[in-house]
């Protein structure tokens, strides 16, 4: 396939269940990057996090992020988005996107019932790498 910038092309790369990297900016605009589980939501994508963790004080203050994945079985295969948080949950409504989440990579709820926070992502950009050998 190559390189695409469709979000139709781009979006089943992160519907699989692989670990993904955030990119957030720390107060003094350094990137903070670190693995998490991802999943798509409507036409963005939506990360969950510890509340008060480093990446939501990261977030609160600076909505921009990005987010890569790669393919577990083609790691040159890979996607990337660029965009913006339009959205924090907490509570009950954070919960069932947390769960929705765990399930796509563990097959249950997770298990750690309070205390997090959802994030849902707008990408402003996006694009994907295709190196599989079809």
């Amino acid at each position: 396939m190559g390189r695409v910038s469709d979000w139709n092309d781009v979006r089943p790369y992160f519907e699989r269940p692989a670990v993904a990297h955030l990119a957030t900016l720390m107060p003094d605009g350094a990137p903070y990057s670190v693995p998490v589980w991802v999943g798509v939501e409507g036409d963005g994508l939506a990360v969950f996090v510890e509340e008060g963790s480093r990446k939501d004080v990261n977030l609160e203050r600076d909505p921009r992020v990005a987010v890569s994945i790669t393919d577990p079985d083609e790691p040159l295969s890979m996607a990337e988005m660029r965009g913006r948080v339009v959205r924090r949950l907490t509570g009950a409504e954070a919960q069932e996107i947390v769960d929705r989440i765990a399930v796509k990579y563990t097959g249950k709820p997770y298990v750690q019932r309070d205390g997090m926070t959802a994030f849902l992502l707008e990408p402003t950009s996006h694009s994907a790498n295709d190196y599989s050998a079809d």
